[in-house]
């Protein structure tokens, strides 16, 4: 990277790093919607709601992923930032290694505590069949999907987003094609679904792999000695992440808790169908931050913090513009998405209704995601840990937990856009400060 570069052309360079970073996130929450539609076309309603309860194991993999990935890439960038090449070297090779150990353990221990799992999450009858079904072969698939998204942190920290992006659009297009041929050629049901993903995910690991072997310009696998100070660091730099990861693990929890009481299957599966427009458009956030954090730690570290200040607020613009166009777009066509996943009138009517509130909360939520961001790629984990508690746990699980007994599913639906909102205070009560800290210390 080239500072005076970045400095002459800061809105298209974020551009540059953010947009194949965004295509890859969306392309990645395409596979989660994906195999919701063959889901609830070819398997039922029951399927789609097995997939939901067990979202909180994939929020345990994605948070333990995010964490050391993004941590060790931001250490990664700084060296490099620094000129510091052989550090940079063997933070990369120590972070791919701690990132294969955890997520493999991870399913370790989930298949060993299988059955206690299905019965925290209430699974029960034909939505506990599906979800024996799906979950014991996506066990295989998400260490793979991990090891697949910290790889491509590198890949984009070196200046090449643009592979990862197509990496991502094979996996998509593979998963999509697997998921017809499994369920609708070959009747393997929910089981054929998750396996398509385990085969798609497979391939892309051996392209990226050849990647890092042979094309490679910056990051390299080399002998390294285990830095217990850097393992440490990578952990408390990520560490904002893996709370906003497991902070959704939680809540997602307390969502189907208290929609499977209150109203049903038919209730979980109405926000499944919500939330998938809430994941893609976290996606867009996600790949914006991703795509802004390499440039901002390396800014950083070269002792440009006006610069980025700088980038961090062309982003935030950025995110708000996005939240403003699927909003619009979300209001024009709540109709026909309702109807496009199951052929049930009562929840179509569910989501057609629930959609309208539920979107409100795009309006804040970029700005949320990005400062965590920020404040992760300068280094400053708590504030960024903050605000992913706040909105990630802490205060949506007080909506949670209030809101749906006063309002009932309307509550539901309201959780999120207050959440997000009384967050926003707290973002930008952060960021005043360290304008303030800052000026101060100049």
């Amino acid at each position: 990277m080239d500072l005076e570069k970045i400095r002459m052309n800061k809105v298209k360079m974020i551009l540059q790093f953010s947009i194949p970073s965004i295509i890859a996130m969306v392309l990645t929450s395409l596979i989660t919607i994906a195999d919701g539609y063959f889901t609830g076309n070819y398997v039922g309603k029951e399927g789609i709601a097995a997939i939901n309860l067990g979202l909180p194991i994939v929020y345990l993999y994605l948070g333990l992923g995010l964490m050391v990935s993004i941590g060790g890439s931001v250490i990664a960038g700084m060296a490099l930032g620094a000129g510091n090449k052989e550090k940079c070297n063997a933070v990369f090779s120590q972070t791919m290694l701690t990132t294969v150990v955890i997520s493999c353990l991870v399913s370790v221990v989930v298949f060993v505590l299988f059955q206690p799992l299905m019965d925290i999450f209430r699974a029960k009858g034909e939505v506990a069949t599906y979800f024996r079904q799906y979950y014991s072969i996506i066990l295989i698939e998400m260490p793979l999907t991990v090891i697949m998204n910290s790889f491509g942190m590198f890949i984009r920290g070196e200046g090449n987003p643009e592979y990862f992006m197509k990496i991502s659009v094979g996996n998509v297009i593979g998963n999509v094609v697997l998921d017809y041929v499994f369920s609708s050629w070959l009747h393997l049901g929910i089981r054929g679904i998750a396996l398509g993903s385990l085969i798609s995910v497979s391939i892309c690991i051996l392209c990226i792999l050849q990647y890092f072997l042979r094309r490679s310009k910056v990051y390299k696998f080399r002998k390294f000695t285990f830095s217990k100070e850097v393992f440490i660091s990578t952990l408390l730099n990520g560490s904002s992440e893996f709370i906003g990861e497991m902070s959704m693990c939680i809540t997602m929890f307390a969502y189907n808790y208290v929609i499977m009481k209150d109203i049903g299957v038919d209730g979980v599966t109405a926000f499944t169908i919500v939330g998938y427009v809430s994941y893609m458009f976290s996606m867009i956030l996600i790949g914006f931050g991703q795509g802004s954090s390499p440039l901002i730690s390396f800014v950083y570290g070269a002792k440009e913090k006006e610069l980025a200040k700088e980038i961090r607020k062309q982003t935030n613009k950025f995110v708000f513009g996005a939240g403003i166009v699927v909003i619009i777009l979300m209001l024009l066509t709540s109709g026909v998405y309702s109807r496009v996943f199951v052929k049930n009138e009562e929840i179509q009517e569910m989501v057609q209704s629930g959609i309208w509130i539920f979107i409100l909360s795009f309006l804040f939520s970029g700005i949320n995601t990005i400062t965590s961001f920020y404040f992760t790629s300068i280094g400053k984990a708590k504030e960024s840990a903050i605000i992913s508690s706040l909105r990630g746990l802490i205060l949506l699980l007080i909506c949670i937990l209030i809101l749906p007994s006063l309002f009932g599913m309307t509550g539901v639906w309201l959780v999120a856009p207050v959440t997000e909102f009384l967050t926003v205070i707290c973002s930008l009560g952060f960021l005043h400060r360290e304008t303030s800290v800052t000026a101060i210390m100049e």
